[in-house]
């Protein structure tokens, strides 16, 4: 096995991924020495980022102490942003949700007002988690619009004015350094659309065993995340699954939101139906407030929630033909049975049988909270995948 392949980081992610949790097994899988074994875990254990528990398999003798990543070690400040509010949430490093404050502003502000007034949130939530900044390893952002992986920029969101561009993570970073009053190095922040991770979240919770998964989330917008063999599939710079803007060819005047006509998002998306409500004489201003109708049974909110996942369907016929996923959910504030059932209608009606043999059609499990567990399931993902370990280890060594 090549050296960087039995680095400490590497030893890691065979414990965290349950591949092997105790030293024989670790020899097993590397082939690496005993004493090497050793020097390896105790980097993990020095840096508190391992701990040992009862239950590992006996070989005749003393069973073995079961090797275990320490999730209460760090924890990470997850926040989804939306275009009239924002969540924000301390997790731990499985994801465990220790405190949560949700408020409203107006994503149309911009970035450096909107993600100041969220890090105002932070000191609080700190404090309701029982955490410090010293623990805070990272910060998770969720939004809603396209955004480049490599660089963690929004590219050409069309509802989010005056984000395109803007250093998203470095703002994020000021304004927590300002409000949490935390020295040293900027704390690293990730930001991805708010489908990828949510689809991330609900495959790691709910459907590890899917290989191929779809979410859809339908909000003031129209979006899809993908993950493929456990891993979101973005696209060549983040533009995989902006299925909003697919062009209905009997919807040549219904104006979107990105300035173009016909697209799915201008007739289906929770911001088209709040406008066919409003226009009905029923008060409704956003998604949200469709969710709310949705709830109290207002008839003409169910009847054009399941026209709505009708209209998608028809898109989503060529989505699941194309990737063949294993489970379709679909989230966000019109995800309720009415719309459900209009998916279903179009999907299984118009969708090759072959294509729907082995697809679950269903809707959110993590609810409100997929895009929180999403986004920080990102930071830790990435903090601790093996060679980003490994620096990490060595930075922590060179002090």
């Amino acid at each position: 096995m090549p050296s960087n392949q039995a680095s400490a980081g590497h030893l890691l992610r065979l414990i965290r991924t349950g591949q092997a949790t105790t030293r024989g097994e670790l020899q097993t899988a590397t082939g690496l020495s005993r004493s090497t074994i050793g020097q390896r875990l105790d980097q993990l254990f020095g840096a508190g980022w391992l701990r040992h528990t009862a239950g590992g398999a006996s070989t005749g003798g003393r069973p073995s102490a079961r090797l275990e990543f320490d999730a209460a070690h760090a924890v990470v400040i997850a926040v989804d942003l939306e275009t009239r509010h924002a969540r924000a949430g301390v997790l731990d490093l499985d994801g465990r949700l220790l405190a949560e404050h949700t408020g409203p502003l107006e994503i149309a502000e911009g970035p450096e007002p909107v993600l100041d007034r969220v890090a105002g949130w932070f000191p609080a939530l700190l404090d309701e988690a029982g955490a410090d900044a010293s623990r805070v390893c990272g910060i998770g952002l969720s939004v809603p619009g396209p955004v480049d992986w490599a660089t963690g920029l929004i590219v050409q969101p069309p509802i989010m004015p005056g984000w395109d561009g803007h250093p998203v993570p470095a703002t994020m970073a000021e304004a927590y350094a300002r409000h949490v009053g935390a020295a040293g190095a900027p704390i690293p922040v990730l930001v991805d659309n708010d489908a990828n991770l949510m689809a991330f979240a609900e495959q790691r919770r709910h459907y590890p065993d899917c290989s191929a998964f779809v979410l859809v989330k339908i909000s003031t917008g129209i979006g899809a995340g993908v993950v493929v063999d456990g891993e979101p599939y973005r696209g060549i710079d983040g533009g995989a699954g902006d299925i909003g803007h697919i062009r209905l060819h009997d919807a040549s005047d219904a104006l979107c939101m990105c300035g173009s006509y016909g697209c799915l998002a201008a007739v289906a998306s929770g911001r088209a139906i709040a406008a066919r409500l409003a226009a009905a004489g029923i008060p409704t201003a956003s998604g949200s407030d469709v969710r709310a109708h949705l709830t109290a049974g207002v008839p003409d909110a169910v009847r054009l929630a399941r026209e709505a996942g009708q209209r998608i369907g028809e898109v989503l016929v060529t989505v699941v033909t194309v990737l063949n996923p294993g489970v379709l959910v679909l989230a966000g504030d019109l995800a309720g049975t009415p719309f459900l059932t209009g998916v279903r209608e179009l999907l299984y009606q118009r969708a090759m049988p072959r294509t729907t043999a082995h697809l679950d059609v269903v809707t959110s499990r993590l609810g409100d909270l997929a895009g929180l567990a999403g986004a920080a399931a990102m930071v830790v993902e990435h903090l601790y995948a093996p060679d980003r370990a490994d620096a990490r280890l060595a930075a922590l060594a060179a002090r």
